[in-house]
């Protein structure tokens, strides 16, 4: 071994030390030479994280960022064994508050010569091979674009989907009446109780945005007698919903089609629109409030189910313009053309389109454990995801799913829905409690 060689890996140990202390994690670091090192005082779990070679330290630290991360990790050059990412991440929780590390302004330097001898330490570059070619921002889109986004993300595989998913292809948060319950119940819990949410009854006429695999709309017309009717921009979840309308032998009274919500007719007396919101674009908010209320029958209900953020203060200059490295690299890889609302905002969005808001309630953490659940049945399903997608999308997606559910774990992500009527004349057809959504 070279005296090259020998300051990499003292640097590494150095490091990994250095974190251990900071951290006090749950879980080990095993660099390229075999080396296992703690990542805390006393770690009891498996949970391994391997670095391939000096090079992967390297190339990070040229290009210091999210994105290099998120490549090294897809092409192999940082792995992890032993456990799954949202058990580590949620070991790194202390209570209300998560572990982070602060350095001391006169740290900086200490670290920096730390590192020195990966400067010039090399690797297989990371190929930047699986993001979305286009614009990912979605701030200057066109209806055509819309098209273009739901696709990257949807029309990966219905396959792939199904190892992680319910067999009701639910791909939005489900309900926990308990908490112990898996994913399969309680995405069932989730389509009662939007359906009850809406008090849906035999006859009406129902619409859902963004219908997705035909999950919901197969459950209302079955259980409660609705003529529904949705619409997608995936191909592959128009061809799977029909067939599963007609393998139920409801076709006669579910029917999808493949369109974008601002081109919709019709009336319509219940609205759903479950995990759609967040693809349609912070400046199209009022218009699709306006569109979403000119569909609606004069006593009808309309149900919004979207994530949100935190609301933040107003930002000016180039801090208007930037872009989050976590928000940036979900754009680029899973979600491109996705903005995020706050809660008040869309309130007072659906208020100055007419709507009258009656009902909303956070399901933050129903959220983190459903995606959690989601990355725990990839990960069992590894083999299988990878035959469909290949082993780099697998990788991205272990990694999305786990880092989606730490952020609600955190707070950081929330999950509203909402109920509101066309106005608030006529009076709402509601009952004066809501003791009916849990007979």
């Amino acid at each position: 071994m070279s005296a090259k060689d020998d300051r990499q890996l003292e640097a590494a140990r150095s490091l990994v030390r250095d974190l251990a202390g900071r951290l006090n994690a749950d879980g080990w670091v095993r660099l390229w030479d075999g080396t296992r090192l703690p990542l805390g005082s006393a770690p009891k779990s498996d949970f391994e994280i391997s670095i391939r070679d000096p090079g992967v330290i390297g190339s990070i630290l040229r290009r210091p960022s999210l994105d290099s991360i998120i490549r090294q990790y897809v092409e192999k050059g940082i792995d992890f064994s032993g456990g799954t990412l949202v058990d580590f991440g949620l070991g790194l929780q202390d209570g209300r508050k998560s572990k982070s590390i602060k350095m001391k302004p006169g740290e900086f330097a200490s670290l920096a010569l730390k590192l020195s001898p990966f400067l010039f330490a090399k690797t297989a570059d990371a190929r930047d091979a699986h993001g979305f070619g286009g614009e990912i921002t979605g701030k200057n889109r066109k209806t055509e674009d819309n098209k273009a986004y739901i696709q990257f993300h949807y029309d990966l595989s219905n396959d792939f989907y199904a190892l992680f998913l319910d067999p009701e292809m639910v791909y939005s948060c489900a309900y926990y009446t308990d908490w112990t319950n898996g994913v399969e119940q309680a995405q069932h819990d989730k389509l009662e109780m939007i359906c009850r949410k809406l008090r849906l009854k035999p006859g009406e006429r129902m619409l859902d945005i963004g219908a997705g695999w035909g999950g919901l709309l197969c459950h209302a017309a079955k259980n409660y007698g609705v003529i529904a009717h949705g619409v997608t921009l995936s191909e592959e979840q128009l061809a799977f919903a029909r067939a599963k309308a007609k393998r139920l032998g409801i076709e006669d009274r579910v029917t999808f089609e493949l369109n974008d919500y601002s081109k919709l007719t019709g009336t319509y007396d219940k609205i759903a629109s479950i995990g759609m919101y967040e693809h349609i674009g912070l400046k199209n908010i009022p218009a699709y409030m306006r569109k979403v209320r000119s569909l609606l029958a004069d006593d009808g209900l309309f149900l919004n189910h979207a994530i949100s953020r935190r609301a933040h203060k107003p930002k000016t200059g180039w801090m208007k313009a930037r872009m989050r490295p976590e928000k940036k690299a979900i754009a680029k890889y899973i979600f491109p053309g996705g903005e995020l609302d706050d809660i008040g905002h869309s309130i007072s969005a659906m208020e100055q389109a007419g709507f009258e808001v009656h009902d909303v309630e956070g399901w933050r953490l129903h959220y983190a454990r459903t995606c959690q659940l989601w990355c725990e049945r990839l990960t069992a399903n590894r083999e299988q995801a990878i035959s469909y997608v290949g082993e780099e999308k697998y990788r991205i997606w272990v990694a999305y799913l786990a880092g989606v559910s730490l952020a609600f774990s955190r707070g950081t992500l929330r999950l509203f829905q909402t109920l509101a009527s066309k106005s608030a004349k006529p009076n709402p057809v509601l009952p004066p409690t809501r003791a009916d959504l849990y007979r």
